[in-house]
Parts: structure tokens; sequence; C-alpha cells
């Protein structure tokens, strides 16, 4: 696990920096609004069209190729970008970053799965979900200051810190064994003939959709908070409070799944997510000093039921497929969290634009309640057979 966590805060350090400095970079070449809004998207929208893609890299080239490729894709780039400003180059850089997080993050959720036996598996993932956590809480909010205050040279620079995970990403996969059957190359095939690949997506599609939704709201208030907020300091704020509580939530929830069951634990987040967007959403329109208390209040709720909902539709996808499908298991999971992300961005921004932000972040959190039935619907016992778990 220690290489899994030095190749994680490596790769995501490279990826946090950059989140909020590269749109910026493309305002500093005359991009508009709307051109820098482009960058974040081209990155992630490249980021899910990988993810899909990866199973199938793992059982062609073997672990340690894929994983050198991913985190020298995604750090490269960002050093490249200091060469030009232009919109069109920052996009395409953004859109090669976007392959390299790609396979970070499927890489990365996947290998949890096969390092640890599904007995100690959430502790594990809310382990992992540490190593993501704190370059996102220290470099994101810092990137811009970097930028700034020592010069974008610096910001590019630092953003290299993923190639500097390579000889780390070699050791993990020299622990691991070869990548088992790729389960999209033949949609067929399986050791067991009740569980083909498309009754595996069937399974997956529960836990996907739990996680599209309590992201979307997240991603939301990561992306327009600062716009929301009058007061850049409680701005801030909100978003680091949401930040710990969300990693302590993803980290201690895994415990708690080891010993009673991801599956009782799903349905009070999914509430607490609208919850939490109600109060954010109310704090925008009240006045004066009540918004503050509000405001805070819904963004560790939402930083709980964000963490927590990681931690616990991931173990539950691992559950849900055998453990040659952990790869799909992953991409799959992956997909949602960045679509969730990425779909919070560009339609609340759009219901906001057509009413306000009040109704957007009401309309978010209704997404996620909505979910409620799928929380509470216990899935089917899959069929069992030699390959179902380690």
């Amino acid at each position: 696990m220690a290489a899994l966590a030095t190749m994680t805060c490596a790769g995501f350090s490279g990826y946090a920096l950059l989140l909020t400095v590269a749109p910026l970079w493309a305002t500093e070449g005359g991009a508009t609004t709307s051109g820098a809004g482009l960058v974040n998207g081209v990155l992630l929208g490249f980021t899910v069209l990988t993810q899909l893609l990866v199973p199938r890299a793992l059982r062609r080239f073997g672990w340690g190729p894929v994983l050198a490729a991913g985190l020298a894709l995604l750090g490269v780039p960002g050093v490249a970008m200091a060469l030009s400003d232009e919109l069109g180059v920052v996009l395409a850089l953004s859109a090669v970053r976007g392959v390299g997080f790609g396979i970070l993050t499927v890489t990365g959720s996947a290998a949890v799965a096969a390092l640890v036996g599904p007995s100690r598996r959430g502790e594990a993932i809310g382990a992992y979900g540490l190593a993501v956590a704190a370059p996102n809480l220290v470099l994101l909010p810092a990137g811009p200051w970097i930028a700034e205050s020592l010069g974008y040279w610096v910001a590019f620079a630092l953003s290299a810190l993923p190639v500097a995970g390579i000889p780390a990403a070699l050791r993990l996969a020299s622990t691991l064994g070869p990548a088992e059957q790729d389960p999209l190359a033949d949609p067929t095939a399986s050791t067991d003939p009740r569980e083909t690949t498309y009754a595996a997506l069937r399974r997956l599609l529960r836990p996907m959709l739990l996680l599209l939704a309590v992201t979307l709201a997240g991603g939301a208030l990561l992306t327009f908070t600062p716009q929301v907020v009058d007061s850049a300091p409680l701005a801030a704020g909100g978003l680091l409070l949401m930040g710990l509580t969300a990693a302590l939530g993803r980290w201690r929830i895994g415990v708690l799944a080891d010993r009673h069951g991801a599956e009782r634990l799903l349905w009070p987040l999914v509430p607490l997510t609208g919850v939490a967007m109600a109060l954010v959403a109310w704090s925008v329109a009240a006045p004066g000093g009540a918004r503050v208390g509000a405001f805070l209040t819904g963004m560790l709720l939402l930083g709980l039921s964000y963490g927590g909902l990681q931690n616990l539709t991931l173990v539950v996808s691992f559950a849900a497929v055998p453990r040659r499908q952990h790869h799909l298991a992953s991409a799959v999971w992956n997909v949602g969290f960045d679509a969730g992300t990425a779909i919070g961005s560009v339609a609340v921004g759009v219901i906001a634009e057509l009413t306000s932000f009040v109704t957007a972040f009401l309309v978010a959190g209704a997404v996620a309640v909505a979910t409620l039935p799928l929380a509470l619907r216990r899935p089917a016992p899959r069929p069992s057979g030699r390959s179902a778990g380690r």
C-alpha cells in the first residue's frame, strides 16, 4: 500500500495543481470565460473516455507500462503548457492530461481491490482516499497563489510531480499479478457463464448512479462556491471544510463498512446530500450572519455524504462482480465520479443562468434525493463461482 499511496499522492498533486491554474493561464492568453471553462471540461471528457479503455490496456500491456504511461501523460504536458497560453494549445495539452488522469484513477482503485481482501477493503479504500484527498486539500487552493505570487512557471514545474511517482508505480506493479480477463474484449467471455459482462454492468449501474448524484452536487459547489459567496475567506473556508470532512468521512466510514456492511450505510447519506444542498441554497438567499452558519453547516454535511458515498459505492461495486472484473468495476465507478462532477459544473451553471443559483442548488439536491430508492434496494446475490473474490 505504501507504493500505491506514493504514486497516488504524486499523480493527484499534478492534477490538483493545474485544475485552477490551467484555466487562469488560458485567460492570460485572451480566452473568454467560456473558453477558460472548456479547459477542465476537456480534461474530464478525455478522462472519462480513457477510463473505459483502461481495463483492456491493463490486459494487453500489464500494470507497469500502463501505470508509467499514465503518470507521464499527466505530468509532462503540464510543463509543456509553459510554452504557450493560446487556448488551442492549453486545450490540447489538457486532453493529454485527461488521458493520463483517466489511467491513474482506474488503476489506483483497481490496485486497492487487488492488494486487499474483501474483509478489509473498506478501510483500505478509505486510506487510498486520504492519499487522493491530501494533494487536493493543499494544492488545489494553493495553485492560483503559486501562479500569481511565484510565477506560472513554478506551477507548471510542480505539475510534473506525477513523473516522480513512476518509480513507486513500478514497485507497485511488481507486487501485482498479471491483469486478468479483460471484460471489455469479449462480452460473453466468463469463467462463470452466468456472470457475463452485461450482467456485471447492470450490477454496477446502481452504485454508479448513487455516486454520480452526490458528485453532481459536489461538483456544483466546487465550481460555483467562489461565485455565490461574496466573502473570499468564507468561500475558501467552506471548501476546506467540505474537503476535510469528505476525506475523514471516506476514511472512517470504510472501517464501519468492514464491520457492518456497506449496503446498510448507503441510504442515510442520500437524504443528507439533499439537506446539505438545501442549506447551501438557503444561505445564498439568506441575509446577514444567518447565511454563514447555514453555509458552513451545509458544506460540512455535504462533505460527509460526498466522502462517505465515494467509499461505500466503490466497496459495493467491487462486491457486485467477480475479482476478474474488478478492473471493469473501477472503470465504471470512476466514470460515475468524473461524469457527475462534470455534469454538476455544466448543468448547474446552465440552470443558474436561466433561473438562479438557489434554484440550481435545490435541483442538484433533489437529483441526489431521487436516488434514495436505489440506496434502499438491496441487490440480489450474484451467482457464485470460483472467480468470485479473493
